[in-house]
C-alpha cells in the first residue's frame, strides 16, 4: 500500500470534518440571549436534537470512565468561569477529554500505520496522540475562560453607566441589575447572565452581600470582583452608590485606555522577529534574486570563453 496516496486524503478528510463542525457550531447553534422572559437559561445541557445526541454520548462516556473526585471541585469551578453551569457539565467535559484522546490516538495510529505498514512502530505515536488529545480540551477551556473574561471586562463600563442612571432614577439595586441586563443583553450576554443569576439568587432568599460575593466568585475577570466589593462596601457603610459607581466607571475607562496604549507600544517589539525572519528574507530574495542569477550567467559566459 502506497502511503503517499493515502496521507493527503486523510489530511483532507480531517480538515473538512473540522471545518464542517466549526461551521455548524458557529452558524446553527442557538444564539445566547439575556432578556426579561429568559432570565437564566444555562441550568441544563443543550436540548437541540443534534447537540443533544452528542451531549448524551459524551455524558455516557464520562459516566463509564471514572473521574477522580478530588478533581471534580476544581473542574466545576473552571467550567463555571467559562460559563457552563448545567449539572452534567463535569461529566460531559470528562467524556469530551476521553473521546478527544481516543480520536486523536486513532488518527495518529492510522496515519503511522499507513506510512510504515508496521504495527510495532505505532505504539509510541498512539500514546503521544492520546495524551495530546486528552489535554487539548483543557487548553480550549482555558482559552474560553480568557475570552469570556475579556468580554465581561468590555461590558463593565457601559453597565456601570446604566446602573448609575437606574439608581439615580430611584430604583433598587436588584431592579437596577435587572434593567441593565435587559438593556445590554444582546451586546454583552456574559455579563448580563451574571447579573441575572445574582438577581435570581436574591429572589431565592439569599442576602444581597452573599449574592454579590457569589457573583465575584463566578467571574473570570478581577474587575467584576472589584465592582462587587464596591457594592458590598457601599451597602455596608450606607454611602451613596451613584458617585462611587461613576468614579469607578471613569477609572475603568482610563485603565482600559492605558492597557490599549501599552499593547500598541509592545507591537513594534513583537514585530521584530516576524519581519526579520519572514518578511526580510522574502524581500532579499525578490530584490537580489534576479541580480544573482544574472551575475551567475555572466560569470558562466566569461569563464566559458576562457
Amino acid at each position: 500500500m502506497n502511503w503517499a496516496h493515502w496521507l493527503p486524503g486523510v489530511f483532507f478528510a480531517t480538515v473538512m470534518f473540522a471545518t464542517v463542525v466549526a461551521g455548524y457550531l458557529a452558524v446553527y447553534r442557538k444564539p445566547r440571549r439575556a432578556g426579561a422572559g429568559t432570565e437564566f437559561e444555562s441550568t441544563e445541557a443543550p436540548t437541540e436534537a443534534p447537540r443533544a445526541i452528542i451531549s448524551r454520548a459524551f455524558n455516557r462516556i464520562g459516566e463509564a470512565i471514572p473521574n477522580p473526585v478530588a478533581e471534580q471541585a476544581t473542574l466545576r469551578k473552571r467550567l463555571l468561569l467559562a460559563g457552563y453551569r448545567w449539572p452534567s457539565a463535569v461529566t460531559m467535559f470528562h467524556g469530551i477529554r476521553v473521546a478527544s484522546g481516543l480520536a486523536l490516538a486513532g488518527i495518529v495510529g492510522w496515519t503511522v500505520l499507513l506510512a510504515h505498514g508496521e504495527t510495532v512502530s505505532t505504539l509510541i505515536p498512539v500514546l503521544c496522540g492520546a495524551g495530546f488529545g486528552y489535554l487539548l480540551p483543557d487548553r480550549a477551556l482555558e482559552a474560553r475562560i480568557r475570552a469570556r473574561a475579556r468580554r465581561i471586562r468590555r461590558g463593565i463600563p457601559p453597565a456601570l453607566d446604566l446602573l448609575v442612571l437606574a439608581l439615580e432614577a430611584g430604583q433598587s439595586l436588584d431592579q437596577s441589575l435587572h434593567e441593565v441586563a435587559k438593556a445590554l443583553g444582546m451586546a454583552y450576554p456574559d455579563l448580563c447572565e451574571e447579573f441575572l443569576f445574582a438577581r435570581l439568587e436574591m429572589r431565592a432568599g439569599k442576602s444581597r452581600q452573599e449574592a454579590l460575593r457569589h457573583l465575584a466568585a463566578r467571574s473570570p475577570d478581577a474587575e467584576l470582583g472589584k465592582l462587587t466589593a464596591l457594592l458590598i462596601d457601599a451597602e455596608r457603610f450606607g454611602t451613596s452608590l451613584g458617585p462611587a459607581l461613576r468614579t469607578h466607571s471613569r477609572y475603568l475607562r482610563t485603565r482600559n485606555r492605558h492597557r490599549a496604549q501599552e499593547a500598541a507600544r509592545k507591537l513594534g517589539a513583537k514585530l521584530v522577529l516576524p519581519v526579520f525572519f519572514l518578511i526580510f528574507p522574502v524581500v532579499l530574495l525578490v530584490t537580489l534574486g534576479p541580480a544573482v542569477i544574472q551575475f551567475r550567467e555572466s560569470l558562466k559566459t566569461l569563464f566559458s570563453g576562457l
